[in-house]
């Protein structure tokens, strides 16, 4: 009887829905939920049965959420905008679709958030084609090794640690040490490589992004830069999803061919910004109140930086994420999540910083695991003695500092190692093309600066880059694709050598 019943109650409700979809044809049923309870970027919703996770739904004021927890009468939704116009009992709609991003060429030269909307005052962006936010990486098989150079214009990187177009080079460091400097630099440096370059801001001030964008307008650097704000004033939920969004933008570029770097500035801010939704949606802490999955957020994020074969697309996807450190504490949790996933580090001494020997990496703890291989071979045959004369004197510096008493040689060796941290300075906004750094650590290295005091070895650099413009016929009969023939470094020696005498004479 009660079957029947029930059997009768269907049917009669399946006859009021044909009767409003002939009144109606648009009409379709929503799947909804009620809101529960609302808090600091997150919000409790009761019903919506069949939804999943990482969906994308809307509440009825328009604010749109990520569902990211199922639970067994509830569902937990992270906010993706301001929780002030939502309240307990508003309504919460399925859309049966995941969090995605508009892509479109259009993007080049804005400033966006991670939902893809325009931050700058212009028109809003192409939505003709979308990415979902959270994509898989790319299979093994669709990648080919990274060899080929990624010039960041700073000359302790490219002699040293050199970075490839696909590696995970990651910059770590204590406050104000120049990390994010580093990484503005190396996108100014991209102006004539066909770079396409992505600079994601998550947690940072306004007024910090704001100084970031200006400098990037100022080197005319925005003509081929996205910029992706999630600033600390953004709810936290914006703040996790902007590397993914970011990311996904940087792989449509990437799939049409283009090379493509990417800087999260900076993945402290996303780690904590995702601790402290797992902990407001009563996830299990783990060491240092961090969720069991924090290294997992990260792998999967980074994973999809890499260089594709030609035959699914060709392009590249470099990443530059950055990191702050607690007290120089490089072993901390986040850091060494983060050290294993990335193909090598660069290390920001804060003790190097306070002497002004910029920019502040200390050559010790810093390592690209990529190396030579994404060197150009004229730059290669440079940099092998370098290398080792800097390790050397290092090594000697510190021993040194327990001895008054030198032998020669020890002394000499010392003596180098200063001059070549002096040619390793640079000045921030002043990146240099491989050509120009190609002739001065070849003067370093076959010992033209070694009579000059350490004090004038800038002034030295600079007459031997003007003599270098003067002469930029000689300069581009240089293959810098195969290794430096005798015949070109005497050439080149000369030219350098020219200049230097200038500054002995002075």
């Amino acid at each position: 009887m009660k079957d029947a019943s029930l059997h009768t109650l269907a049917e009669d409700v399946l006859n009021v829905l044909d009767r409003l979809r002939e009144k109606r044809p648009g009409f379709q049923l929503r799947e909804f939920g009620i809101v529960k309870s609302v808090g600091e970027g997150f919000a409790r919703v009761d019903g919506v049965p069949n939804v999943g996770t990482d969906e994308l739904v809307f509440f009825e004021g328009g604010e749109p959420g990520l569902i990211y927890n199922l639970d067994e009468h509830e569902v937990g939704v992270i906010l993706l905008d301001e929780e002030k116009n939502i309240e307990a009992g508003d309504e919460v709609y399925r859309t049966h679709s995941v969090l995605s991003v508009p892509v479109d060429e259009q993007m080049l030269g804005r400033v966006l958030d991670p939902l893809g909307r325009s931050l700058d005052g212009k028109k809003p962006v192409p939505s003709s084609e979308r990415y979902p936010v959270e994509r898989p990486a790319p299979p093994i098989m669709h990648r080919v090794q990274v060899e080929v150079p990624l010039q960041t214009g700073i000359k302790i990187i490219d002699a040293l640690f050199p970075i490839g177009r696909g590696q995970r080079e990651l910059i770590l460091g204590d406050r104000q040490t120049g990390k994010t400097a580093i990484a503005v630099d190396t996108i100014i440096n991209q102006s004539d490589k066909n770079v396409i370059c992505i600079y994601c801001a998550i947690g940072k001030q306004k007024a910090s992004i704001a100084r970031v964008i200006a400098d990037l307008r100022k080197y005319n650097a925005m003509d081929y830069t996205i910029v992706v704000s999630a600033s600390s004033e953004d709810p936290v939920g914006l703040q996790f999803i902007a590397p993914y969004a970011a990311t996904s933008i940087a792989e449509f570029f990437m799939e049409r061919g283009h090379d493509v770097l990417i800087v999260y500035d900076d993945l402290t801010w996303h780690a904590r910004a995702y601790r402290e939704l797992a902990l407001l949606l009563r996830r299990p802490p783990g060491r240092e109140a961090y969720p069991g999955d924090i290294f997992y957020i990260h792998s999967r994020l980074l994973e999809r930086s890499t260089r594709l074969k030609l035959e699914y697309g060709g392009g590249s996807l470099t990443a530059l994420p950055i990191i702050e450190t607690q007290a120089q504490n490089i072993s901390a949790f986040i850091p060494t999540n983060l050290i294993s996933i990335t193909d090598g580090q660069l290390y920001l001494s804060q003790e190097l910083f306070r002497k002004d020997i910029l920019p502040a990496i200390d050559s010790g703890k810093s390592v690209s695991r990529v190396g030579s291989a994404a060197q150009l071979p004229s730059y290669r045959s440079v940099t092998k003695k370098l290398r080792l004369s800097y390790a050397q004197f290092e090594e000697l510096e510190s021993f040194s500092r327990f001895s008054s008493r030198l032998d020669e040689e020890t002394q000499a060796t010392i003596d180098r190692g200063r001059r070549i941290r002096e040619v390793l300075k640079q000045p921030q906004f002043e990146p240099l093309s491989a050509e120009e750094q190609i002739i001065i650590l070849l003067a370093e290295t076959n010992g033209l600066l070694d009579g000059i005091l350490p004090a004038d070895i800038e002034d030295a650099e600079k007459r031997i880059l003007m003599k270098v413009k003067e002469n930029s016929d000689l300069i581009e009969k240089i293959d810098w694709h195969s290794s430096l023939e005798e015949d070109d470094k005497e050439k080149l020696l000369e030219l350098a050598e020219s200049a230097i005498n200038t500054v002995s004479e002075k």
